[in-house]
């Protein structure tokens, strides 16, 4: 295959077992060929948001959000089961 870019640069990271191993697993998932295609992308992603106002800290807001929505939802649940618990007791 021919490379439509060559690459000429090169960035060094060191990385434990396991984290080498996520990645190499994060690529099955989400269909990298490579750590190194992966790694790229994300990078890719990192600089766009950087040339944006606020692009991380609006996914860490939304994240934000979305753990305090969990977190109520497993207090409701919580709160369900406790009360359900009790009503089989009688």
């Amino acid at each position: 295959m021919t490379v439509l870019k060559p690459r000429s640069r090169m960035v060094s990271v060191r990385l434990s077992e396991e984290e080498y191993l996520a990645l190499r697993d994060l690529c099955s998932v989400t269909g990298a060929r490579s750590v190194s295609d992966l790694t790229r992308d994300a990078m890719h992603m990192v600089l766009r948001g950087a040339h944006r106002d606020g692009f991380l800290g609006f996914y860490m807001d939304e994240f934000r959000n979305q753990m305090r929505n969990l977190d109520n939802k497993i207090e409701r649940l919580a709160v369900d089961f406790a009360s359900f618990k009790s009503e089989a007791k009688h």
